[in-house]
């Protein structure tokens, strides 16, 4: 099903304006009577990708779901290795099924998910917040605010939509007001070209800015590789980084200091350790990246994260945050400026039918 909950702001991106999220809730029923849940979100309908809500539902139900039914739902890797040979691509998608075989196996064994996958190495998450309502007054009364009850010490920056002067003079004026009280990055989500990220960067990395994401577009790695040897300040790749034969690729062209990982992208959690382990060989810090997901994709997220042995840069599971109402019983705590990882069997989430019920687009 489709759900979409409208967010607490205006939420500006280089390539959308987003007033509401919609995401794709995966409900898997097992013979054994268990239900592992899963989700699958994009941003901006196809603004930022090849997969839409619409899309993913239709390939979920169309030949996704037909491809599991029957098979052994204790056996994860061959039940994705089906998928792999029904349908090329759609990771997003493919990402909701494994989270929800995983969850109906947590479950199952009465374990987390993190266990599944090896254990955790950590119990709580660092969580950035971004600032995006493109006021700057408003972003700094947002940040002060958010640093005060400790929920954030970290801000990112959605560039890109404006000239890049301006944008410039946004996010410097952020970073002086909040000085060396919290770190300050920005995601240019591949806006810039060359010749613009060069000037720009050179002056964000002068007024101290921490971290700079996805300057150029997600082919241009020669580029990037460009930027990253001409400037301290460490440059992510986020687009630009699916699978681990990108992040080798990345690692061989010193394209980027930071990938940032993300659940969606990679297939799901598995792939997502494949990517992570490639790049930590390669020397490359990691970033626990988001689609914006709900509480569901979250917390999914948040469960592969925590058994990553190195996690440089923290994650930026806020999405849950971002929501003005959430479709499970109890929403994932956040405080001290980290999110708790569950420690209950599966994901450690329950369905909310009646918010499901409320919020569940007509017709899906």
């Amino acid at each position: 099903m489709i759900v979409d909950l409208p967010t607490i702001r205006a939420h500006q991106l280089a390539m959308t304006v987003m007033n509401t999220q919609s995401m794709v809730i995966v409900r898997l029923r097992c013979s054994d009577g268990i239900e592992g849940i899963g989700e699958a979100t994009t941003i901006g309908g196809l603004s930022y990708g090849e997969e839409s809500p619409e899309s993913i539902k239709l390939n979920i139900d169309t030949y996704l779901a037909p491809a599991l039914i029957g098979r052994d739902a204790t056996n994860i890797h061959a039940a994705m290795a089906k998928l792999a040979y029904t349908a090329r691509g759609n990771t997003f998608a493919k990402s909701a099924l494994e989270t929800a075989l995983l969850d109906a196996q947590g479950k199952r064994l009465g374990v987390p998910v993190s266990t599944l996958l090896g254990g955790a190495v950590r119990d709580r998450l660092p969580v950035l917040w971004t600032l995006a309502s493109g006021d700057t007054q408003r972003d700094i009364a947002e940040a002060e605010s958010l640093l005060e009850s400790r929920r954030h010490n970290t801000f990112k920056l959605k560039i890109g939509r404006r000239a890049v002067a301006d944008d410039v003079a946004h996010v410097c004026a952020i970073k002086r007001a909040l000085g060396d009280r919290a770190r300050v990055t920005v995601d240019v989500n591949q806006a810039w070209n060359e010749a613009e990220a060069a000037g720009a960067i050179a002056q964000l990395e002068a007024n101290g800015v921490d971290l700079i994401e996805q300057p150029l577009p997600r082919a241009h790695l020669a580029g990037m590789a460009r930027l990253a040897a001409r400037f301290v300040v460490p440059i992510m790749a986020d687009e630009a980084v699916h699978s681990p034969e990108d992040a080798l690729e990345i690692a061989r062209l010193g394209a980027a200091d930071v990938l940032a990982l993300k659940i969606a992208k990679s297939g799901g959690l598995f792939g997502l350790v494949r990517t992570a382990a490639v790049g930590d060989a390669a020397g490359m810090a990691l970033y626990g990246g988001t689609m914006l997901e709900g509480s569901v994709g979250s917390i999914a997220s948040a469960h592969v994260f925590a058994t990553l042995p190195r996690l440089a840069w923290g994650t930026e599971l806020f999405g849950p945050l971002l929501l003005t109402d959430d479709i499970v019983v109890n929403r994932p705590e956040f405080r001290d400026f980290a999110l708790t990882v569950p420690t209950t069997p599966g994901l450690g989430l329950e369905l909310d039918d009646d918010k499901l019920k409320h919020y569940r687009r007509q017709g899906t």
